[in-house]
C-alpha cells in the first residue's frame, strides 16, 4: 500500500515537471470533476473491494479523480473549440462507447457569452444534455 501511494506521488511529480510553468491552469470545473470522481471512485472502491476497504477506497479515489478531471477538461475544451470554430465538435473514445458532442447555439452581446449545447452518450444512450455558457471573461456573479 505504501509503495502504491509513494509511486503515485512520484509519478505525479514527474508528469507535472514536464509541463511548462504557467502554460496550463486547471479550471474550477476541472477541480469539481476531480472531486466528484474521487468521491465516487473511493466509495465504489471501498464497496467493491473485499478484505482491505481502505486500499480499495484509496485506489478507487485516485482513479476516479483522474477520470473526473479528464472528463471535465474535455467538456470545457470541447465547448470552447465549438465556440471558436463555430462548428459542432465531437470527441469519442477509441472503442466508441463514450461520445461527447458540443454544438454552438448563439451569442449574447449583452453578457458577452456564447451558448453551447453539450451532449454525452455512453453505450449509445444519452446520459447528459445541457446548455452551457462560454464567456469571453470570467463571470464573478451569477446575475447579469
Amino acid at each position: 500500500m505504501k509503495k502504491l501511494i509513494a509511486g503515485s506521488v512520484v509519478m505525479a511529480f514527474l508528469i507535472s515537471s514536464c509541463a511548462e510553468p504557467y502554460a496550463y491552469r486547471p479550471s474550477q470545473t476541472t477541480y469539481e470533476g476531480a472531486a466528484v470522481g474521487a468521491a465516487t471512485g473511493a466509495a465504489a472502491g471501498a464497496i467493491l473491494t473485499s478484505g482491505n476497504k481502505w486500499k480499495g477506497g484509496v485506489i478507487g479515489g485516485v482513479i476516479g479523480a483522474i477520470a473526473g478531471a479528464t472528463i471535465a477538461e474535455i467538456a470545457k475544451r470541447g465547448a470552447v473549440e465549438a465556440v471558436q470554430t463555430g462548428q459542432p465538435v465531437r470527441y469519442q473514445t477509441e472503442d466508441g462507447r463514450a461520445v461527447y458532442e458540443a454544438r454552438p447555439l448563439g451569442y449574447d452581446a449583452k453578457t458577452r457569452c456564447h451558448k453551447v449545447q453539450e451532449k454525452v452518450y455512453e453505450n449509445g444512450k444519452l446520459v447528459k444534455d445541457q446548455i452551457k455558457e462560454v464567456c469571453e471573461s470570467e463571470k464573478v456573479e451569477q446575475k447579469y
